[in-house]
């Protein structure tokens, strides 16, 4: 027997030595390792390199076209002519705040006189196709609520085949100018929604009467087509309080 293999020292620095050569490759391992990964790039960072890049060339767009010297000699002038400026009276305002002495005497105004407005409603007959058209993008908005096809919705009620819609002209014109709260019964069944219908008094009287008349000669409906000059005789209704159905004429 070889007493070199019972020697503790011998044994003791093989140990160590062993251990060394370990560590040694575990630490060649790591810097292959540190040096040679590449981070995981996932669809999302592909997407928002194309961003970066993108918003890199229109600031560099921007920068050429409109100089930041220009911007702030600009916002200077702004800010002057802000401080320097006057608010001036409006004629007849689309806008009127709640409570203000303007809402108040709109709501104390008399009621306005729409049979002469429904009695110069034209008989039904051909409807022009552009007024069709036009009504049918105004429509966008009201399908929100009413339904790309006029069946209603969890906020507003059907147009389809509705009484209201085939009704008194003035109607629709006044609902479209002040919005309508409270229950309202379309075609015998009752709808009480939690939230009223908004003005869109905004629109012009063309939009006003082309949206009205696609809706009267749309989803099952047929009634007489709504004229601009009827929108505009009814103006005044702008900036008074949300209809009933007690303010309406019943069809």
């Amino acid at each position: 027997m070889d007493p070199n293999r019972d020697n503790p020292i011998i044994r003791f620095a093989t140990f160590w030595w062993g251990l060394g050569t370990f560590l040694i490759f575990a630490l060649l391992l790591a810097v292959v390792w540190l040096f040679s990964r590449k981070e995981t790039q996932t669809l999302e960072d592909v997407a928002a390199k194309a961003r970066y890049e993108t918003k890199a060339k229109v600031d560099q767009a921007q920068a050429a076209g409109l100089p930041k010297e220009l911007i702030a000699a600009a916002m200077s002038k702004v800010s002057a002519e802000l401080v320097n400026a006057k608010p001036s009276a409006v004629e007849k305002p689309d806008q009127v705040v709640a409570g203000s002495p303007t809402a108040a005497k709109l709501a104390a105004a008399p009621a306005v006189d729409t049979s002469a407005i429904d009695a110069a409603a034209p008989a039904e007959g051909p409807v022009d196709p552009a007024v069709m058209a036009l009504g049918k993008t105004q429509f966008i908005t009201c399908a929100a609520c009413h339904g790309q096809n006029g069946e209603g919705g969890p906020i507003a009620p059907p147009l389809a085949g509705s009484d209201w819609v085939a009704g008194p002209v003035s109607n629709l014109i006044r609902i479209q100018l002040r919005g309508l709260n409270g229950p309202i019964t379309v075609s015998g069944k009752e709808y009480n929604f939690p939230v009223g219908m908004a003005a869109l008094s905004y629109q012009t009287d063309e939009q006003i009467a082309a949206v009205l008349t696609y809706v009267r000669n749309s989803f099952g409906n047929k009634a007489s087509a709504v004229k601009p000059e009827q929108v505009k005789a009814l103006r005044s209704e702008v900036g008074k309080p949300p209809l009933t159905v007690q303010d309406l004429t019943k069809p």
